[in-house]
């Protein structure tokens, strides 16, 4: 078996355990078994989970609706990982139970900037102009 480098894509088996992670996570934090103040009734999106390539950690990036009080919901979910990391060991049959970490999903925001970007005239101008050489040009001859 070789090792991987940690700029390497990650395996099927991380994205699969990932997956099956961010299931069981979402269910609990929907149930609202959490009794922290702050995740009381908080609706939280687990967006994605990474896992290392040894199994034992995992960052679950998270999302609360609306984005409100994500300053306030990370540092309980963290306060929560213990008894989320205990809800993960019934539910998945794992060697090993992954150390869970949580942070904020950025991702709709960057998808919401590049977007921003797009719709801007001068780059809609350019967009619609087709280059030179391009399939296109091909269709004209």
């Amino acid at each position: 078996m070789t090792r991987r480098s940690g700029g390497s894509a990650p395996t099927q088996r991380q994205l699969r355990v990932g997956e099956e992670l961010r299931h069981v996570l979402a269910a609990v934090l929907s149930r609202g078994e959490l009794r922290d103040p702050a995740l009381q009734d908080a609706s939280i999106t687990v967006t994605e989970v990474r896992v290392s390539p040894d199994l034992r950690n995992a960052t679950a990036f998270v999302m609360p609706l609306g984005g409100a009080q994500a300053a306030d919901m990370l540092p309980a979910l963290r306060r929560a990982a213990p008894f989320l990391r205990g809800q993960v060991a019934r539910a998945m049959d794992l060697r090993v139970v992954p150390q869970l970490d949580f942070t904020l999903d950025t991702s709709f925001d960057n998808a919401q900037r590049i977007d921003g970007l797009l719709r801007r005239p001068e780059v809609a101008r350019d967009l619609d102009a087709a280059p030179p050489g391009g399939p296109d040009d091909d269709e004209r001859r």
